[in-house]
């Protein structure tokens, strides 16, 4: 008699793993609070980049892992968390900063949709082999920068040009390293989960 490990089902996030407890909403709340303060923390590993105001940070990167390991539903609500609490005066936003007056908005509100859409895409298995985490991190980082560089633009009077200069070039090899680190974390994850059975 061999034994065979259990299949995770399909549709599932790393999140519906967790162990059934008696009250999921109580679950679910914690989670959300746990994606908004680890993306807060994340926040605050910053490097000034020279002739731009906006930092390299690791909120991007928690932002895309929270959405791919809480779903769609949780991490936007862990991502609205942040930006709401964040604008309302808490100072979680990169360099300890907050309110709804920076230049760099716009990206955290880039990452509160990119969190649902990589999410979705993690119910689907997005997130479950190296080239598929690989496009879901590189659709998710696109979808920061749709709305960041804009937003950054406008709220300097910069060029499209310029915005582009100062809000996505300096970043593109960090998100090439944190795009890889997701590559190697999140499909090696399932696997052990897989094989746990």
């Amino acid at each position: 008699m061999s034994t065979v490990a259990a299949p995770v089902r399909s549709g599932a996030v790393l999140a519906d793993l967790l162990p059934a407890a008696r009250n999921r909403y109580a679950v679910d709340a914690a989670l959300v609070l746990g994606g908004a303060a680890l993306t807060g923390i994340a926040a605050q590993i910053a490097v000034p980049v020279p002739g731009s105001p906006v930092p390299v940070t690791g909120q991007t990167f928690a932002a895309l892992l929270i959405g791919t390991a809480l779903g769609a539903r949780r991490g936007f609500l862990s991502l609205a968390l942040y930006a709401l609490v964040g604008m309302a005066g808490m100072p979680w936003f990169a360099e300890a900063s907050s309110g709804w007056s920076m230049p760099s908005l716009g990206y955290v509100f880039g990452m509160l949709l990119a969190a649902t859409v990589v999410g979705a895409l993690a119910r689907r298995g997005g997130d479950r082999s190296v080239l598929r985490t690989a496009g879901t991190m590189v659709l998710g980082s696109a979808i920061i920068y749709a709305i960041g560089v804009p937003y950054l633009a406008l709220s300097t009077g910069m060029s499209a040009s310029a915005a582009v200069a100062a809000g996505l070039t300096p970043f593109l090899i960090g998100d090439a390293l944190k795009a890889a680190l997701a590559m190697g974390v999140l499909p090696a994850t399932w696997k052990l989960l897989g094989n746990r059975g």
